[in-house]
């Protein structure tokens, strides 16, 4: 059950959410197929991402603090057809191969590669969200969720972690395809405005 003290960030800091994020996902098999069991390319590879990311029109992070300030939950949201320049994406692919490697990259290039073009017209994509460790099972994932549902118009995401299916079902998403990639099947899910 959400705590009546945690309220919701509409802006932020990049890096505190990449930090977040690289802790949520240590064992989610995507990230974990692009960056190996390193905690360090997991972090650099998150804080590159939502570096570059942080610099598109319309992007958005939300983010679940407790009264002490302390992020416990932060998601990612990039809106219809939004896609970094060209400087940009060299940027992060310059990042990306000095701080996790040039696996990592093109692991994610591949995955980026097997999912394009799943969105359907019109509907923002739900990159990333995310529960710090200490809290799963206490509610901050639903919460986080549960705001950004009500501001998003239409949501897209995809998942490989099977586990997260029937959590997405539950809040209203459809699985679209289900993709193979190396030892990951993807499913791209959506979630129509209501």
């Amino acid at each position: 059950m959400p705590e009546a003290s945690w309220r919701i960030d509409t802006d932020p800091d990049p890096v505190a959410c990449a930090d977040l994020l690289a802790a949520a996902f240590a064992r989610e098999p995507a990230v974990s197929w692009i960056c190996g069991d390193s905690a360090s390319a997991r972090t650099h590879w998150f804080r590159s991402t939502l570096r570059t990311h942080a610099r598109l029109a319309g992007a958005r992070r939300a983010a679940l603090v407790g009264p002490d300030g302390r992020l416990l939950a932060a998601a990612v949201l990039t809106p219809p057809g939004a896609a970094p320049p060209a400087a940009a994406q060299a940027g992060w692919a310059a990042r990306t191969v000095l701080r996790c490697g040039p696996r990592a990259l093109g692991r994610t290039l591949r995955y980026l590669r097997a999912t394009e073009g799943g969105a359907p017209p019109g509907a923002g994509t739900l990159e990333f969200i995310g529960v710090h460790p200490d809290l799963t099972g206490r509610g901050a994932g639903r919460a986080l969720l549960d705001h950004v549902l009500t501001t998003a118009h239409g949501n897209y995401l995809t998942t490989a972690d099977p586990s997260n299916v029937p959590l997405y079902r539950h809040f209203g998403y459809t699985p679209l395809r289900e993709t193979r990639l190396g030892p990951l099947t993807i499913t791209s899910m959506a979630r129509p405005h209501p």
